[in-house]
């Protein structure tokens, strides 16, 4: 069985702002001296992991990230007919399980990702401490903690500092996308108009604003441990290959969902590269360290690419055991086929 999956995307975006910094620009980085866009790799996972792809495909499986486990607990106790001092006692230490809580409120200070089964522990205390009418014991508190099995969480990895029993290592490395090319991030300006402002004196704009965008070929590396993956899925092959599969088509066809309205910048990977094999991964990403330039940067990003695998394998011997690709800008390879090759053991 091959221990390691890497995935190669590259994605043409026309002008957008996919994932902005904090002064609501596009992200940018440095790379081989010139100015990249960038797209974080914590936007690319929380996208791919809310994805209607990812969600249907793996429905039950997924984990929650929340601040408000206790408010939720609250809630239902309350809706139980408990009173609202002892729902708010109750709350607090159950949500104190999984973090420390906001002083004088149910919510966790940081946000906890909580597996399916969690959950359900966390519900069906609730429902006992309401019919009983008493508050949790400590041993019910330490209960609640559970070796997950949920896949996203087994994908991404979670953090309790308070339990770091409890805590997932990631099997899935994800690295920012980052733009093949230099680029130069240009400002949009716009207006709004007032439909009703016919018989105003000023005739003007209600309002005026600017927002940054750039267009880019991005470069994208995924690397997932696929023998941790299983380890963390409790030995689940049908499991694991359904959560590889449900990866790799939302890499392929969800894009990050920053300005979409002003955008609609909305795109599929046109070139994927999936390697399997048990040789220490690498990224691609040396392919680009000097940027792409001429009139066809998605076609030089693919020939880059495709040599630097060759360079690699000649200097290392072959760094995959299995490698499959398409091509969307000449119609070769399909997403299937290589999701089949990537789930094949």
């Amino acid at each position: 069985m091959s221990r390691f999956i890497q995935i190669h995307t590259l994605t043409a975006y026309p002008p957008a702002n996919l994932n902005r910094d904090d002064l609501g620009r596009p992200k940018t980085a440095m790379m081989g001296g010139v100015e990249r866009l960038r797209v974080s790799s914590q936007s690319l996972k929380r996208h791919w992991r809310t994805s209607d792809v990812f969600q249907e495909a793996l429905r039950g499986h997924l984990g929650t990230r929340t601040k408000d486990i206790g408010e939720h607990v609250q809630n239902s106790l309350l809706a139980k007919g408990v009173s609202e001092k002892k729902a708010e006692e109750w709350a607090f230490a159950i949500a104190g399980v999984f973090g420390k809580v906001e002083k004088g409120k149910v919510t966790t200070q940081q946000l906890v990702f909580i597996s399916p089964g969690e959950w359900q522990a966390v519900d069906e205390l609730a429902s006992t401490l309401a019919e009983e009418n008493r508050k949790p014991s400590d041993d019910e508190l330490k209960s609640l903690l559970k070796k997950s099995t949920a896949v996203d969480i087994a994908l991404f990895g979670r953090m309790l500092a308070d339990s770091s029993n409890f805590n997932v290592e990631a099997a899935c490395q994800v690295a920012h996308a980052i733009s093949v090319h230099g680029v130069t991030v240009e400002d949009d300006y716009f207006t709004a108009v007032d439909d009703l402002n016919a018989d105003h004196d000023d005739r003007g704009a209600a309002h005026i604003g600017e927002t940054g965008f750039a267009s880019a070929v991005f470069y994208s590396y995924v690397c997932i441990e696929r023998a941790s993956l299983l380890e963390k899925l409790g030995g689940d092959e049908s499991l694991v290959d359904k959560a590889v599969g449900a990866l790799l088509e939302a890499i392929a066809t969800v894009s990050p969902k920053g300005k979409q309205n002003s955008f609609g910048s909305h795109a599929y990977a046109s070139y994927m590269m999936v390697e399997k094999g048990n040789k220490q991964p690498r990224s691609l990403s040396a392919a680009f360290l000097s940027p792409i330039k001429g009139d066809d940067y998605l076609r030089s990003a693919v020939e880059a690419l495709e040599t630097q695998v060759d360079h690699f394998d000649t200097v290392y011997g072959p760094c995959a055991d299995q490698r499959m690709s398409f091509n969307a800008a000449k119609g070769e390879g399909s997403l299937p086929s290589v999701i089949e090759m990537a789930t094949k053991v």
